[in-house]
């Protein structure tokens, strides 16, 4: 048995439309040779359900892994689809972003030793979130900006997130003001880099853990490659009921003394 060169980790909790769309889209890779892992914070059965009907139609295999629901509790969830992935390399994102068919490929052949990944998103409004079909990832149109502005998306510069290819893509990700961090929707690394680190910190809720992670990561000595123009996926839209001014306010504070102690471990990660 081939072993996979790539484990994706998706984060989930109670939305099997989306993460049915989002299955389908790495259906379609160009790059073959990885596996999905789940990280799914407590959803209900239909979850496991959906993976279940879906392992049969994709080529590529599907690793659950599940907890209790226990409110917000994605760090712990993280960790625990971390430790079960096989490949050393791993690209992480969410049950709510459909992958452009060069995501994983564009990922994979920018790896390097010593780095991690960040890529980037394009945020699509709810009723295109909905009126997104299997046939509309397959043909790659949730991608196309004419069938987007179709469809009512504003001329903005975002558009050229999925405009542009090759030595233009590589021109955006090099003057583009954002820094490249961990983002929870887009990023990767080597395994043995987060092991190193413990993991996401358990303690947090809602709102920067994945940049926590990215800062541990920096203070570990790993750099960073922004890829935002290069590796796409499209943001479905979704409600955020779980954000709340005290778990952003807790998050910032953890942040804030991760950055001032330039600490590397954290003590409520993968090992307690």
């Amino acid at each position: 048995m081939n072993l996979p060169k790539i484990s994706v980790v998706v984060s989930t909790y109670n939305s099997e439309a989306w993460l049915q769309k989002v299955l389908w889209g790495f259906n379609v890779q160009t790059f073959k040779n990885f596996e999905i892992v789940i990280a799914d914070d407590g959803s209900g059965p239909g979850t496991a359900e959906l993976l279940d009907s879906m392992r049969e139609k994709v080529f590529y295999d599907i690793v659950h892994v599940w907890q209790e629901d226990d409110g917000f509790q994605k760090s712990r969830i993280l960790n625990k689809a971390l430790t079960a992935c096989i490949a050393d390399y791993i690209i992480m994102t969410d049950g709510d972003c459909i992958p452009r068919e060069d995501f994983v490929e564009v990922h994979y052949i920018n790896k390097e030793k010593g780095y991690f990944i960040s890529g980037g998103y394009y945020m699509l409004p709810m009723n295109i979130s909905k009126m997104i079909t299997r046939e509309d990832i397959e043909n790659q149109n949730c991608f196309n900006i004419n069938w987007l502005k179709d469809k009512g998306i504003p001329k903005t510069f975002k558009n050229n997130k999925l405009t542009s290819r090759g030595i233009i893509s590589k021109f955006f990700n090099t003057v583009t003001p954002t820094n490249a961090t961990w983002n929870g929707h887009n990023s990767s690394g080597w395994k043995k880099d987060i092991l190193n680190i413990n993991g996401f910190d358990e303690r947090m809720q809602y709102g920067g853990q994945d940049r926590e992670l990215g800062e541990r990561l920096f203070n570990f000595g790993i750099k960073s490659k922004q890829l935002r123009y290069s590796a796409v996926c499209v943001h479905l839209d979704h409600k955020r009921g779980y954000k709340t001014p005290e778990s952003i306010q807790k998050n910032l504070n953890i942040r804030k003394e991760t950055r001032k102690e330039k600490m590397v471990w954290t003590y409520y990660g993968i090992n307690k």
